[in-house]
């Protein structure tokens, strides 16, 4: 429908209206039809006058804002890439800060750690070593038990095996 927030839609169905008017009132009026068709073209080069003044004047401003937006959206580019490089700039900053004390405690505490797993592995051989005499102990015990005669299998007036 019309967009009557612009004035064009308005301005064009004025200047159709007009013309509609000025053409049936050219047709209806009693002069001879030479003289109608000198009025029809003296208005029709007058109309078409007006209506490339209105181009021209359309067309310079649509061109005045192509340029304003241009300019603008190269300048709003220009301050995103200023912004863009300072973000950059102060990330790669952070990075390096970071990265500096990153290595900093890695070598500070690098020797703890080495320690703190060097003691870990001989705590850990030390419990592997008593688990494997543990398990040589018990591992004789059921060896000596094994060799040894046993007359008692049951237990008297149970006839459950005996266990000692």
């Amino acid at each position: 429908m019309y967009d009557y927030r612009r004035g064009e839609s308005v301005l064009g169905a004025f200047l159709l209206g007009g013309i509609v008017g000025a053409v049936l009132g050219l047709l209806f009026a009693p002069r001879p039809g030479k003289e109608t068709r000198e009025v029809i073209a003296a208005k029709a080069k007058e109309y078409w006058g007006e209506g490339y003044e209105i181009y021209e004047s359309g067309r310079e401003k649509v061109t005045e804002a192509y340029s304003a937006g241009r300019e603008k959206a190269a300048e709003t580019a220009e301050e995103l890439k200023e912004k863009l490089e300072a973000a950059r700039k102060k990330l790669r900053e952070q990075v390096e800060t970071v990265s500096k004390e990153a290595k900093e405690k890695a070598a500070e505490y690098a020797p703890a750690a080495k320690e703190t797993v060097h003691k870990a592995a001989e705590a850990v051989k030390a419990g592997v070593e008593t688990a494997e005499s543990k398990a040589e102990e018990v591992l004789d015990r059921i060896a000596e038990r094994a060799e040894e005669p046993s007359l008692d299998l049951e237990k008297p007036g149970t006839g459950a095996p005996a266990v000692s």
